[in-house]
């Protein structure tokens, strides 16, 4: 039994052995323990607070980078409306002007093709005219190279004409 119970000595040695070391401990490790432990908490709370700080500017900056967003697009998209309304009025303008132009070319197309019909139609004229005219003095020669013929025709106009 005497593994069991420990004898007096022995336990008055290991609780004087103990309370040096504890006194010793607490002299001289016990503070500088509990110093770097305070430290260590320490440390962390502030390094929780910054975390907590370095959270709430992201999150801050995402809000702010999501508004700068927003605007970029609201003028991307009034830029691009603005756009389309140029192009749709440049376009109407250079239709008008396209059918202005056309209308004005068609107009002095028109103006042109009756002056030259104009033009062929004096000149059908003169041949017409002109040919007449020979067939005429080609009919009246040779009907008047009698000159009985020619006594005839005097005398005939002569009765027509009627002086006032």
């Amino acid at each position: 039994m005497e593994l069991v119970t420990p004898e007096i000595g022995l336990v008055f040695w290991t609780t004087v052995s103990f309370l040096i070391l504890f006194f010793l401990l607490a002299k001289f490790a016990w503070k500088p323990i509990m110093k770097a432990i305070d430290e260590r908490e320490r440390s962390i709370e502030d390094a929780l607070l910054k975390a907590d700080a370095a959270k709430e500017e992201m999150s801050r900056l995402t809000n702010e980078n999501e508004a700068l967003l927003k605007q970029a697009r609201a003028e991307r998209d009034q830029i691009l409306a603005e756009a389309r309304k140029l192009k749709e009025q440049i376009v109407a303008e250079a239709r008008t002007t396209a059918q202005t132009e056309g209308a004005r070319m068609l107009e002095l197309a028109r103006i042109e093709i009756n002056n030259q019909k104009a033009l062929a139609l004096t000149d059908v004229k003169n041949q017409v005219a002109a040919l007449s005219l020979e067939i005429a003095e080609k009919v009246l020669r040779k009907e008047f190279e009698d000159g009985s013929k020619q006594d005839a025709l005097v005398a005939d106009l002569l009765k027509e004409v009627k002086l006032k």
